[in-house]
């Protein structure tokens, strides 16, 4: 028996919620998007380290791990979290794009603002302020990925 099985029978006997099933796959949806969400934050910071080490700017720093975080992010969360279910259309062109853009908002644009206020006027170190903004920001990145980048209807 899978554990996905046992929590659905603990759910429904135990706790008499009728649509279990449903709770446990959005249990295990939010749980596969947290394993792609810390591979793109590793990605992302090994990335940041490595240009700011070269002597790049931190900000440029920051902006290519992004982009090459969103790229793996696109393929991880299309292929394993946000699976196509075999009637949906889905174009991958405008679901990139829109994963593009709420990374964008979150991971690019919103990360830097909190990196320039975690740096400059906190003097959080450098090498420390990228993870703190992803306390504000992947709780963000899930929503508009569920609900709007990976959402065709």
């Amino acid at each position: 028996m899978k554990i996905s099985e046992i929590m659905v029978t603990v759910l429904k006997n135990v706790f008499h919620i009728e649509n279990a099933k449903e709770y446990v796959e959005k249990l295990f949806q939010f749980v596969k998007f947290g394993i792609v969400g810390l591979s793109n934050t590793v990605i992302s910071y090994v990335v940041y380290l490595l240009f700011y080490s070269l002597g790049v700017n931190y900000i440029v720093a920051s902006a290519l791990g992004f982009l090459i975080s969103v790229i793996n992010s696109f393929f991880w969360n299309n292929k394993y979290v946000f699976k196509k279910e075999n009637s949906e259309k889905r174009n991958l062109l405008n679901v990139f794009l829109k994963t593009f853009a709420a990374y964008a908002g979150t991971g690019l644009i919103l990360s830097n603002i909190l990196l320039i206020i975690w740096v400059e006027v906190l003097g959080i170190p450098k090498t420390i302020a990228p993870i703190i903004s992803l306390l504000i920001t992947i709780p963000l990145n899930f929503i508009l990925n569920k609900f709007w980048a990976f959402n065709e209807k």
